[in-house]
């Protein structure tokens, strides 16, 4: 039975959702708002394994390695930002389509335009005049974007 996961802006959450059969086109609601605007996300279970539970160890046992393996990972892109030629703007559109992808942010049109014009090899402090405020008025205080928390995930798995 295939799980997939969805991110909710509005709730600022990550869902799971089982189907009977592979559904990759479609989009549930968010079983908490109602939202019909979600986007899907990698599933964690995808990224990294979980350690085998020791005996004595109840259900729960995997219950928090969330937080460890988005560490585990955020470390592994840090070690990568190291070497990258900060002057490269493909690098810097690389480097923030992997952020967005690990921190399961959504990708605003204005940084959608960002990251088009960096890949094309455009100069990133024109980007950044000419884009500057629409990226801060999408990435603001409402949620989503990086100024924001980051996601949390709910427990449950709802049916899609």
């Amino acid at each position: 039975m295939p799980v997939y996961e969805f991110l909710c802006a509005s709730c600022n959450k990550i869902f799971s959702f089982h189907s009977f059969k592979v559904a990759t086109e479609k989009i549930p609601e968010c079983p908490k708002c109602s939202n019909a605007d979600l986007r899907r996300v990698p599933s964690s279970f995808g990224v990294a394994t979980a350690p085998k539970a020791s005996a004595g160890q109840g259900d729960d046992a995997g219950a928090g390695l969330d937080d460890p393996r988005m560490e585990q990972e955020m470390m592994r892109f840090a070690s990568e930002l190291e070497g990258m030629d900060e002057n490269d703007p493909r690098a810097m559109a690389a480097a923030v389509r992997k952020m967005t992808e690990i921190a399961g942010e959504p990708v605003t049109p204005a940084m959608e335009e960002m990251i088009r014009r960096l890949e094309a090899g455009e100069d990133p402090e024109k980007v950044e005049e000419e884009l500057g405020d629409a990226l801060e008025e999408e990435m603001g205080d409402e949620g989503g974007g990086f100024s924001g928390a980051p996601p949390t995930r709910d427990g449950g798995l709802y049916p899609m």
